[in-house]
């Protein structure tokens, strides 16, 4: 079922969602402060091509000082909005049956994209 579900979100816009966070990584990666923003990016990317059958569980570092600070920059700087974007998408793709597990699964990357530092994908 999760394979299915992974082909089904791949070509209704997974990979596009996927490709925008890469090359957003990407050019975050440019710069040396913004290398951890663009991995965190490409973190989200990958999650992002194939959710179904993922989950996100805090990582070994979610309550470290650092986790903290970085993900405070992370909502301050543009989190927030990515965060907003698949609360919306989440909550248009539950108007319908059909469109429920897609739905969760842009709930849990809104969870993702707002604090991403000290998360882990498993």
């Amino acid at each position: 079922m999760n394979f299915i579900g992974n082909i089904l979100w791949v070509v209704m816009g997974g990979f596009l969602i996927a490709l925008y966070y890469w090359i957003v990584g990407l050019l975050t990666c440019l710069t040396i402060i913004g290398i951890p923003f663009g991995v965190q990016l490409m973190k989200i990317g990958s999650f992002a091509l194939w959710p179904f059958g993922h989950e996100v569980q805090p990582g070994p570092n979610d309550s470290g000082c650092l986790a903290i600070i970085m993900n405070v920059i992370w909502i301050l700087v543009g989190g927030i909005e990515i965060a907003l974007l698949h609360l919306g998408f989440g909550v248009v793709c539950c108007l319908t049956i059909v469109g429920i597990p897609f739905g969760l699964q842009h709930f849990k990357m809104a969870l993702l994209a707002l604090v991403p530092f000290g998360k882990k994908i498993v």
